[in-house]
C-alpha cells in the first residue's frame, strides 16, 4: 500500500494535472454547451470509466507497449482525434436537436452519453503514457502488489476526474440555459461546441 504521505502527493498532484485544460476538460465543456447538462455529465462519468480502463490496462503491462511502439501510439491518437472531430461535425449538422431537445421534443438515447464519453476517455494516448510515468512513482515497490497499488491509485485519480469535469460541465451547462432563453442563441451555442470538438480533435492530431 502507498504511505500516507505518498497518497497526499498524488491527490495534490492529480488535482493540479486534471485543471490544465486537456482533451478531457475540453471535451465535458464542449459536451455541456453541445447537448447540455445532464449529457455532459453523463459524458463525465464514461470518460472516467475510460480513463479508469486505461488505469487497468497500464497495471497489466499494455501501457509500456504504448509508450514504447509510436505505432500503437499513432494508432490510438489519430482514432480518438478522428471520433472527437466527428461528433463536432455531427453538432454542427444537427445542432437545432440541441434546442429541441431542450423543450423536450426529443429524447436521448440511453446509455448514448456515456459510451461517447467512454470512447473519448479511453481512446486519449497521452493519459496513458501520463499513468506509465505518473503512477510508478507514489506506489511502494517493497509492500508487493505494484499493479493493485496502481489500480488504487488509478480509481482514486478517476474519482477525482469525475468531479471536477462534473463542476465544469454544470458551469457551462448554467450558461448554455442562459443562451436558451431565446431557441436562436441555442443553436449558435450548439454549433459554437461542435467548432470546439472539431478545433480540439485538429489540435489532438497536430500535437506530437
Amino acid at each position: 500500500m502507498p504511505s500516507s504521505n505518498q497518497w497526499i502527493a498524488f491527490v495534490i498532484a492529480s488535482i493540479l494535472f486534471i485543471q490544465v485544460p486537456g482533451p478531457s476538460l475540453l471535451f465535458t465543456i464542449g459536451r455541456a454547451l453541445t447537448v447540455g447538462r445532464r449529457e455532459a455529465l453523463l459524458s463525465v462519468v464514461g470518460n472516467g470509466i475510460g480513463v479508469t480502463t486505461q488505469v487497468l490496462l497500464v497495471a497489466l503491462g499494455l501501457g509500456a507497449v504504448v509508450a514504447a511502439s509510436t505505432t500503437v501510439y499513432t494508432v490510438i491518437k489519430v482514432f480518438g482525434a478522428a471520433y472527437v472531430i466527428w461528433l463536432g461535425v455531427q453538432a454542427i449538422a444537427h445542432r437545432g436537436e440541441a434546442r429541441r431537445a431542450l423543450e423536450g421534443q426529443v429524447a436521448a438515447p440511453q446509455g448514448h452519453a456515456l459510451r461517447i464519453g467512454y470512447v473519448v476517455g479511453v481512446t486519449n494516448p497521452k493519459t496513458i503514457l501520463f499513468f506509465v510515468a505518473f503512477l510508478p512513482q507514489f506506489t511502494a515497490p517493497s509492500a508487493g502488489h505494484v499493479g493493485v497499488q496502481m489500480m488504487m491509485l488509478g480509481l482514486a485519480f478517476g474519482a477525482l476526474a469525475i468531479c471536477s469535469d462534473s463542476l465544469w460541465a454544470v458551469l457551462a451547462g448554467k450558461a448554455r440555459d442562459w443562451f436558451a432563453r431565446e431557441p436562436k442563441r441555442l443553436d449558435k451555442l450548439g454549433a459554437a461546441g461542435g467548432v470546439m470538438m472539431v478545433g480540439l480533435g485538429a489540435v489532438l492530431l497536430a500535437n506530437e
